[in-house]
């Protein structure tokens, strides 16, 4: 995300503008029953259970569900800009990791008209942010099964606990979803924790404004369908690679398309927004440019198409690694374009499997703005390094506040630590075990999981793995120390 105040929101400074398992009483019961009171009626499943309210993450307590694994959402949204309506349907298609008699979906206001499980009508009711959905047979444990939830109402924006505004958030020509850590719930139901990827197929009717244009829509994927009915028209945007709920993104308003290709043949889908348009107007051929660079340097683009939506939403203060397409509520600087376009790699191919592994993607999407500059004839990553080691960067500031393996609470996953110190982790890594074996890491890594979930663990085995190098002074003193480490290594 980028700037490094909010998610990647990756906070933005003037200078880059850019944002459970269950308690072992529960297992004890499993062991020791073969029914439960949680079963519905005559079902025939022994030891149903409900599924968890939140997967263990100790950063966002209540975000995601346990006893499922959704792979593949369709959500068939229904958008009005003028009164800011949505109606929705969603399409959920799981996997059971237990017997269920009854599971969470993730939802933040809008109502609840129906819902059905396998066909049948569902129970549900509301707490806070979860929707406990009941369905008529519990389902079995390996059983892939379909739950249909049709709502509606005027999706809101929400404060995260960083103090970012995300969610469904109205622009002064349509909206924008934004969804990094939790907003995405504000819009579509869902196992909205980055562990839980799936694929999606996104579809939004709009209508025609005023003067009888259609508003344009841009979403996740590629576009495959456009569907006009003559006082609405309906696009379907496909994500055919997995992807975290926080990184789906629908911006609804006027765009201006920019098509082309990268050096590799991968289409290339960027919408400007005309109030940005000349600020913005090297960015259809910088995103080709860069992400043919990262391929280099990090390994194979992991989606089939990339892009950009340069958006007009003055004050937002971040941009966000929506996925294939990053999204800019302004123009960015090169710098802010290389760090979203990053994150395509580290953050949104490979997903941090818990909120406190943030810095996996915020720390490399930092350090590769370091690169790219270095590469444009600036700063050395030597001379940048030490410049956040002495605070005189503008990124500097805060960078000392925590480890940044250890963020304290959720809403400090995206500051100043998890960007400049995780990027300074690195590069204490590159110094020690050199270019060759650094860069090998990061190619192993990102193949190694790639549409996949990692933690820190498994990056620092890794590093020790393909250098033959003892690194722990390193890991403990740059990523889950407190303070300042007393001095640069290699300074």
């Amino acid at each position: 995300m980028g700037p490094r105040t909010t998610t990647d929101r990756r906070p933005r400074s003037a200078a880059s503008r850019s944002r459970s398992g269950w308690a072992p009483a529960a297992a004890l019961l499993l062991a020791l029953t073969t029914t439960c009171a949680g079963c519905a009626p005559g079902d025939g499943i022994a030891a149903a259970l409900p599924g968890a309210a939140g997967v263990g993450d100790r950063l966002f307590p209540t975000l995601g569900n346990g006893g499922y694994d959704v792979t593949h959402y369709g959500l068939t949204l229904d958008y009005t800009p003028e009164g800011n309506h949505l109606k929705g349907t969603a399409v959920i298609t799981a996997r059971a990791t237990q017997n269920l008699s009854r599971f969470d979906l993730d939802l933040s206001g809008l109502r609840v008209r129906t819902a059905t499980v396998q066909g049948a009508r569902a129970h549900v009711a509301r707490s806070g942010n979860e929707l406990v959905v009941t369905p008529a047979k519990s389902v079995k444990e390996g059983e892939v099964f379909e739950t249909v939830i049709a709502y509606d109402g005027t999706p809101r924006a929400v404060e995260g606990d960083d103090g970012g505004l995300e969610g469904w958030i109205e622009t002064d020509d349509g909206s924008a979803a934004l969804g990094e850590p939790t907003g995405s719930m504000t819009w579509f139901p869902g196992n909205h924790h980055p562990s839980d990827k799936a694929m999606y197929d996104i579809r939004v009717t709009v209508p025609r404004d005023a003067d009888g244009d259609f508003y344009d829509v841009v979403s996740n994927g590629e576009l495959i369908a456009e569907r006009d009915k003559g006082g609405t028209v309906t696009r379907h945007w496909r994500t055919a690679e997995p992807m975290s709920s926080y990184l789906a993104h629908v911006s609804v308003g006027y765009f201006d398309v920019h098509n082309g290709w990268t050096r590799d043949h991968l289409p290339v889908y960027v919408a400007v927004d005309p109030d940005e348009s000349e600020d913005a107007a090297a960015v259809p051929r910088l995103v080709p440019e860069i992400v043919d660079w990262a391929a280099e340097l990090f390994g194979p683009y992991p989606f089939s198409s990339t892009g950009a939506v340069v958006d007009h939403l003055p004050g937002l203060d971040y941009a966000l690694e929506t996925q294939t397409k990053p999204y800019f509520a302004e123009a960015p600087d090169e710098s802010l374009l290389v760090h979203e376009l990053g994150h395509q790699w580290f953050g949104n191919s490979v997903t941090p499997r818990r909120w406190k592994d943030m810095w996996l993607s915020e720390g490399m999407a930092t350090y590769a703005e370091w690169l790219w500059e270095e590469q444009r004839g600036g700063r050395s990553t030597d001379e940048i390094f030490q410049a956040f080691y002495d605070g005189t960067d503008d990124e500097a500031e805060g960078i000392w506040a925590f480890p940044p393996a250890d963020p304290p609470s959720g809403g400090r996953v995206s500051d100043p630590p998890v960007y400049g110190r995780g990027a300074m982790v690195l590069d204490q890594v590159r110094k020690a075990v050199g270019d060759e074996d650094f860069f090998r890491i990061l190619h192993t890594w990102t193949r190694r999981h790639r549409h996949g979930n990692a933690d820190t663990g498994q990056f620092l085995t890794l590093c020790e793995s393909e250098s033959g190098k003892d690194l722990t002074g390193i890991f403990d003193a740059w990523l889950f120390a407190k303070g300042k480490p007393p001095r640069a290594r290699g300074a």
